[in-house]
């Protein structure tokens, strides 16, 4: 298959693209800024989408990079809804059409909750600031979908690997200052990246899969659980809990919010796909990170 992939340099998009390439795909990553070869710019993209027999797009601007003001705002919302609707009107206007479009969503779209509900595929969205750019990125894809192709959103946990949000956990543990953001009550629905490729896969390859669905771990744990694996899997404290005063103060009330809330998401569609995880449990996964390594 010939694959058009945005966020190809990402920290999932890296891997998937070695992926694709090892089963003998060809990938073409489109990017802001392209290098020849098989990197191309976004205004190559109509002549591109012609020859793409799947379309996977998983560019964004990074969420947790930085304090919401309304500028960043703005350009998380601009770099996922907008570029979802320049390669949706590309594939609708495409007189040879890609078999299917996989359009990144993210479990935000369930709100920033503090409950314990369980949320499924089927779950009403949230209304806060993410939710609604959720909402908006997978709208985006209905001038695809309307022109009669599969259209899929993998609604993406935290992804944990070597490298990526982990590596940014485990700077406080490896210092014996590591601990719970908040209370630790929040839920966090994770998945390794290894896991997250292969569903991907999963995604573009299974003719009858549309729609949402979660890409996260059976086994979603509570912050407090997080911070505690992390601690054995370094062979470190966990008590150094942030208060949620602290951490208000240090990035923001906005982005504070989405680190004290969460959700606990089930991967139903996964499951009913038949999808086995490599690493269904939270210390099998850290286990196999090599950022967690003790100096």
């Amino acid at each position: 298959m010939r694959i058009l992939l945005t966020g190809g340099t990402g920290f999932i998009g890296a891997r998937l693209a070695a992926a694709l390439e090892k089963r003998g795909d060809s990938v073409v990553v489109v990017s802001r800024r392209p290098s020849g070869g098989a990197s191309v710019g976004w205004d190559a993209v109509e002549s591109e989408v012609e020859r793409a027999d799947a379309v996977l797009h998983l560019a964004g601007e990074p969420v947790a990079g930085a304090r919401w003001t309304p500028e960043r705002l703005e350009r998380i919302r601009s770099s996922r809804v907008d570029t979802t609707a320049l390669l949706a009107r590309a594939i609708a206007s495409a007189s040879h059409k890609p078999q299917v479009f996989v359009s990144a969503s993210a479990i935000g779209v369930y709100g920033m909750r503090r409950d314990d509900v369980v949320c499924d595929e089927q779950t009403s969205p949230g209304d806060d600031v993410l939710a609604r750019v959720c909402v908006a990125w997978e709208a985006a894809a209905d001038e695809a979908r309307a022109a009669g192709v599969r259209v899929v959103h993998p609604r993406i946990g935290v992804v944990l690997g070597p490298g990526g949000a982990l590596a940014k956990m485990v700077g406080a543990f490896r210092w014996f200052v590591g601990g719970p953001v908040g209370d630790g009550t929040q839920w966090t629905s994770w998945i390794h990246v290894d896991d997250a490729v292969r569903a991907l896969l999963l995604l573009v390859d299974t003719g009858t899969l549309s729609g949402p669905v979660n890409l996260v771990a059976p086994a979603p744990a509570t912050m407090n659980d997080l911070a505690h694996a992390i601690g054995r899997a370094l062979g470190r404290p966990s008590v150094m809990r942030v208060p949620a005063f602290a951490l208000r103060l240090a990035v923001g009330k906005g982005l504070a919010e989405l680190l004290l809330t969460g959700q606990r998401v089930a991967p139903r569609r996964l499951e009913e796909a038949g999808f086995a995880f490599a690493f269904p449990s939270l210390d099998g996964a850290l286990a196999d990170c090599a950022t967690l390594t003790a100096d």
